[in-house]
This record gives C-alpha cells, sequence and structure tokens, in this order.
C-alpha cells in the first residue's frame, strides 16, 4: 500500500470503446459470463489483496457500466431490477468488483437528475466509451457522514476563468485509484454540495492505496488528497438539488448498496451448498451417510434459500418503485421508493451476514483452514453492510407507518 503511480495500473482513456449493450436480456448474459470469468481467481485477489485491474477493465469495456445511460443519449436504458441483478451477479462471485461500479452508477444518475443538457451529453458520451468514474464522497473524522469539509470555491485566472478550485481530504474513495475521472463531493461557501469531477491525472489530485480493511479488499478504498484542484464550470454539477426536490437520488443509492448485500449472500450460499456436498460430514446421531442428507443441514439450507428469495423479492419491488417515482416523482412516490429500500436493505443485511455464518456453521470445522479462504464471505459481508447503519432503516419504515413521517432526503435514504 502506500503512493502509487497509478498509471501502472490502466491507462488514461480506454483505447478502444466500450461495447454497446442493447438491451436488459444482453446485459444479465454478459454479466453472468463475466462472472464466470471473475469467479476463477477471486479468492486469491482477495488474499493477495490483489487489484483487479485486468477483471475491471474486461467489465467496463464490456458495456455494463453504461446500461442506465437513457437511450436518448445513447445507453440501453435499462429497468433498475436489470442494472441491480447485473450487481448481484458480479457481487456473488467478487463483491469487490461489484462494488467498484456502485458509486459510478449514482453519478450517471446525478448527472441525469442534476446535469445541464450539455453535460448529459458530454458525460455520458465519455462512459459509453468505456470511461470509469470513481468516487471521492466520503470523508473521517467531521461531526457525521455529510458534514463536508471539501471546499468549493470560484476562481477567476488566465489558466481557469470562471472556473473553481477544490481543496480537502477524502476516505472510504471507492473505484477512484482505478478510475479515469474522480467526481469529488463539495461544497460552496453556501454550504450546498456540489459535484466536481476530474479526470484522475488532474494536477493536485493524489490517490494512496491505504485501504486495510479485512472485507472488499481490493476495491481499493483510500484516501483521495485535493490540493488547489482546478475545475472549469461545465464540470460541476449542483447535487443538492437532487434533495432539494423529490427525486430518486436517495433510493438509487442505497438500493444499489441493498444488491450488493443480496449478491454476497448469494455467494455464500452457493460455497456452502458446494461444500456441504463434497466435503462435509453428516452429524453422528443423523445416522446418515451423507451431510447432504443430514435433516438439520437440509432445513438450514432451505431457511437461507426462503430468506434470500423474500430480500430479492422485496429489492424487486423496490426497483419497480424506483422506476414509477422517476417517472412520476412526488412526495409520496419517492417516500415509498425510499421505504421499500430501505426494507430490501434490512433483509439482504441479514441474509449476508446470516448465509456467511452459517457456511461454517454447516460445512463444519475444516472449512475454516485458511486454504480455503472461505471467510472472505463474512469480511466482505460484515464489511459492506456497515455503509450505513440498517439499525436506522427499521427506524425510517417504522416512522412512516406509525408517523406517517416520509423518509429524510438524502443519499443514504
Amino acid at each position: 500500500m502506500g503512493h502509487l503511480n497509478i498509471q501502472q495500473f490502466v491507462q488514461t482513456l480506454p483505447v478502444q470503446a466500450a461495447h454497446r449493450i442493447q438491451s436488459g436480456e444482453e446485459a444479465i448474459n454478459i454479466a453472468k459470463q463475466l462472472a464466470t470469468q471473475f469467479a476463477q481467481e477471486a479468492s486469491l485477489r482477495d488474499q493477495n489483496r490483489r487489484l483487479p485491474v485486468d477483471e475491471l477493465n474486461a467489465f467496463s469495456q464490456s458495456g455494463l457500466w453504461s446500461i442506465t445511460i437513457p437511450k436518448q443519449y445513447g445507453g440501453a436504458g435499462v429497468s433498475w431490477r436489470t442494472a441491480l441483478e447485473v450487481i448481484k451477479t458480479i457481487s456473488a462471485v467478487d463483491p469487490s468488483l461489484g462494488q467498484l461500479p456502485q458509486n459510478h452508477l449514482v453519478i450517471l444518475e446525478h448527472i441525469r437528475l442534476d446535469g445541464t443538457e450539455q453535460q448529459k451529453k458530454f458525460f455520458f458520451d465519455l462512459v459509453l466509451n468505456g470511461v470509469r468514474f470513481g468516487n471521492a464522497f466520503s470523508e473521517i473524522g467531521n461531526k457525521h457522514v455529510a458534514d463536508f469539509k471539501t471546499i468549493l470555491k470560484p476562481v477567476n485566472d488566465n489558466a481557469n476563468q470562471h472556473g473553481f478550485e477544490v481543496n480537502g481530504k477524502k476516505f472510504f474513495a471507492t473505484g477512484a485509484l482505478l478510475a479515469h475521472w474522480v467526481p469529488i463531493v463539495t461544497v460552496n461557501d453556501g454550504g450546498l454540495p456540489h459535484l466536481a469531477l476530474v479526470p484522475r491525472e488532474t494536477a493536485g489530485l493524489t490517490i494512496i492505496n491505504d485501504w486495510s480493511s479485512f472485507g472488499q479488499r481490493t476495491t481499493a478504498s483510500g484516501t483521495v488528497i485535493i490540493e488547489q484542484v482546478k475545475v472549469p464550470v461545465e464540470h460541476v454539477i449542483p447535487i443538492y438539488q437532487a434533495f432539494a426536490n423529490p427525486t430518486v437520488a436517495g433510493p438509487v443509492s442505497q438500493i444499489i448498496q441493498a444488491a450488493l448485500d443480496a449478491g454476497i449472500a448469494r455467494g455464500a450460499i452457493e460455497e456452502t451448498i458446494q461444500y456441504v456436498r463434497q466435503y462435509a460430514r453428516p452429524w453422528i446421531d443423523a445416522n446418515q451417510d451423507k451431510a447432504t442428507d443430514d435433516h438439520y443441514t437440509i432445513a438450514a439450507i432451505g431457511d437461507l434459500k426462503i430468506k434470500l428469495r423474500a430480500a430479492e423479492a422485496v429489492l424487486d419491488l423496490a426497483a419497480d418503485q424506483i422506476e414509477k417515482a422517476s417517472q412520476e416523482p412526488s412526495d409520496d412516490s419517492v417516500a415509498e421508493a425510499s421505504v421499500l429500500v430501505a426494507e430490501a436493505k434490512v433483509l439482504t443485511t441479514e441474509i449476508a451476514i446470516l448465509a456467511a455464518n452459517k457456511l461454517f456453521e454447516l460445512a463444519g470445522t475444516r472449512s475454516t483452514l485458511a486454504e480455503h479462504n472461505l471467510d472472505r464471505h463474512w469480511r466482505n459481508a460484515r464489511t459492506h453492510t456497515l455503509h450505513d447503519p440498517v439499525r436506522w432503516k427499521y427506524h425510517l419504515v417504522g416512522n412512516y407507518f406509525l408517523n406517517e413521517i416520509k423518509p429524510p432526503r438524502h443519499p443514504w435514504a
């Protein structure tokens, strides 16, 4: 870890334009093909903290990073059900890879909601050609997650006429190390959040590979230092507008998180089934020859599958409501989307952690050996589900139904 010459990892821009996906069916088929490929060395990447450079290039060049771009701008304009299925499919084999487009997709949504027509055409075209957005959102040591200290101030000099300068420091910068552009969340002198999008090689932008978490090890979610970074006015988007009015910005941000957790659960359950079939032994009192005939093991697998199906069903309901609220935004439609997403977040969090725990209970002591690296499922589930406290999702849902209080408007609701 530490300061790195990030040119060794990825080219400044893709040499070839990314594939253009035409339909949701094609997107899901490509995701399944890539998942088979990504699964092959997923455990080794986790063990060695090896950044998935080749895999990430294949992922974005496949066209999957542009599928939510509206059709009128050249994208596939897939439904959120489809986009989430892609995230779940990749996350089931490698949640770090599944997390890397998470903020990228949120940025695309903010461009759709808050960008000018010129900005939409410019940035959507970049992404359609294979450009990846990273993430420089969160800060540490502040009063709370939305207490941003990264400052956007106007400047007017010969080199940057009618532009801005950004100064600050970020952490949890998922994907920034391997991005082509780094979107920075910053606030103006009125405290209003804006998104300043800059090429990764911009002067004053330093990306540090210091992510040391025990889970989601290869997201390179480390530090970004922003020192007198110059940004033209055309690359600044007033994202506060998405929360000043009823929009799906918050639910979209949250539902991608929930989809990733559902993918982790899928992967952990599949790993459990395969291990039990191949290696596990029945308990002595079961009076069975195979672990797959052990009554309690069978019941436990059934319980996991039921809970996963329920979580994914609510996730689909939430995706459908986001589609509705996107087409007909109102206080009520957006509130209902936020509530359904919160319900999905509760269920996907619970099944991800439960599945990762049950893996060892059903597989037995030998499954804890380092050579299997099965603990990566628990480490990834425990790490990613900490993104925002699920205990507050219960409060959001209960407050909505008991007191008729609509959810707050911010990226965590």
